[in-house]
């Protein structure tokens, strides 16, 4: 199928690609199908597109390449909406404000997109832990590294 994305122009994707929110997202309810694109050579920044039109497109990241301790428990109900049987098939990602300069950007840990990626079904998932924010800056460690 062809989809217009708002980074790339005129996509093909395959129906096996297709993510479905059986719920939307929230701010976004009528939007139920999206496809993870490769928004960097290096892989490290994705778009989740929708295939309905050219917004919305978030970008996202796997939080796991930021904050290493990072944890979320997924609560009965999230795992029986999103079939999920095992740890195998769930991909988490977290949507990502990009500023200038990049190293600036935050991601939203507190809510992240959880995706059982054997059956394409996908929830943003608001965690408990209070340790987490909708703006964590995610480049503290790398940038502090980088400069000594």
């Amino acid at each position: 199928m062809q989809i217009e994305t708002k980074y790339f122009g005129q996509l093909d994707v395959k129906e096996e690609e297709i993510i479905t929110f059986p719920n939307g997202i929230p701010g976004f309810i009528e939007e139920k199908s999206f496809v993870l694109l490769p928004f960097d050579e290096g892989g490290l920044f994705q778009v989740l597109q929708s295939t309905n039109g050219v917004d919305p497109a978030f970008i996202v990241v796997d939080p796991f390449l930021f904050v290493k301790e990072y944890q979320i428990e997924l609560d009965d109900a999230t795992l029986e909406q999103l079939e999920i049987e095992k740890e195998q098939q769930v991909r988490i990602v977290s949507i990502v404000t990009v500023k200038e300069p990049l190293t600036a950007s935050t991601a939203n840990l507190k809510a992240p997109i959880v995706i059982n990626q054997e059956k394409q079904i996908a929830k943003q998932v608001l965690t408990l832990q209070t340790t987490y924010e909708t703006r964590e800056k995610i480049f503290n460690k790398t940038s502090k590294e980088e400069v000594e």
